[in-house]
């Protein structure tokens, strides 16, 4: 019995430290990915982060705001800590945000630490974020003070697009699950994201102007599964994003230097779309939006004129909804079955 009370004593002592929280020192690695182009370490007493920390960003530019913001976030779901993000002058052991960086490259940063701070400097503000986001990998988690040695990091992007698509169009994600899924290429520091929006599966992105597109087109009504399978899951599946919705992601990208680039497949992969709108494909269907997976003959209709004015205006409001430089318009993997057998697509060729 006397062996039985010790053991829950100690059982009872271990979850009350862990309730009073994790007090453990961890110590940074600077091994993180992507791996800095230069990682020099030096000799001296290390940084010690804790609770007591503050972020410092120049005064008056709320793009550097935003990114102490965005490290004193990361330093709390990390750490547990909440150092306090601010513009003001202080004496205590910090971390300094700063612009000056003199690169050939925008994105380039410098992190340097030291026993009595942390500066990061960028090329630009993204530059700094991109320096926020090796600070941030490099600390450990779970605890509640961290020691980084001291050392100095250079860095710099080799590729000026770094990108990574998401396509929702075949199965449909949630605007939480998008925005993770940004998160993730923030972290990584990817700064283009390729939103694969529209498939024969499925049509994810409300255009006002042609409703049914995502009334009928965003709607399956099962999914195969597997590949090449005759078996179907016999669930409904569908969803697709508001403008608003769209405004928001967007948004929620650009606030990490992340450029959003729409895709709007075409003329195949168009299953979807012919669903809503069966006068733009060559045998005016009937269609249904595609339950399996491959390549289909159904494809837009090269020789209606009205086809033309169909994309512009889809394509219009596409870009209204996106800043970026870029649109993807597909033009993968479009069979000329249809073309080939269409009055209005021969004349058209002719």
């Amino acid at each position: 019995m006397r062996k039985i009370s010790k053991l829950l004593m100690l059982v009872a002592a271990a979850a009350f430290l862990m309730a009073c929280g994790n007090t453990t020192t961890g110590e940074a690695n600077y091994q993180v990915i992507p791996l800095p182009q230069e990682i020099t370490t030096a000799e001296g007493q290390p940084f010690v982060l804790s609770s007591a920390t503050k972020v410092v960003y120049p005064e008056g530019n709320d793009m550097m705001k935003r990114n102490a913001e965005f490290l004193a976030e990361y330093l709390n779901i990390s750490m547990g800590i909440s150092p306090e993000a601010t513009s003001a002058s202080t004496n205590g052991k910090n971390i300094e945000l700063a612009l000056g960086l003199e690169s050939d490259n925008k994105e380039a940063y410098r992190l340097e630490v030291s026993e009595n701070k942390v500066t990061i400097t960028g090329a630009s503000e993204a530059g700094v974020f991109y320096g926020i986001q090796t600070l941030r990998k490099a600390v450990p988690l779970g605890n509640a003070k961290a020691t980084l040695a001291p050392v100095t990091i250079n860095d710099a992007p080799r590729f000026g697009y770094r990108g990574m698509m998401l396509d929702v169009a075949r199965h449909y994600e949630p605007v939480a699950f998008v925005k993770k899924f940004i998160d993730l290429l923030a972290m990584h520091n990817i700064n283009t994201f390729h939103w694969h929006l529209t498939e024969d599966q499925g049509w994810r992105i409300e255009i006002k102007q042609y409703p049914k597109l995502t009334e009928l087109g965003s709607m399956r009504k099962e999914t195969a599964i597997g590949n090449n399978s005759p078996e179907y899951d016999g669930k409904p599946h569908g969803g697709f994003y508001t403008q608003e919705e769209v405004k928001e992601i967007v948004a929620y990208a650009q606030d990490r230097y992340i450029t959003t680039i729409p895709e709007i497949d075409l003329p195949g992969h168009m299953m979807a779309a012919l669903t809503g709108y069966p006068e733009f494909g060559c045998t005016g269907g009937p269609y249904e939006v595609a339950t399996s997976w491959g390549v289909f003959d159904e494809v837009l209709c090269a020789g209606n004129e009205g086809t033309y004015t169909f994309l512009e205006n889809i394509l219009t409001e596409v870009m209204e909804l996106f800043p970026a430089e870029y649109i993807h318009i597909g033009g993968d993997e479009v069979p000329k079955v249809r073309w080939e057998e269409c009055p209005k697509c021969q004349a058209k060729i002719k």
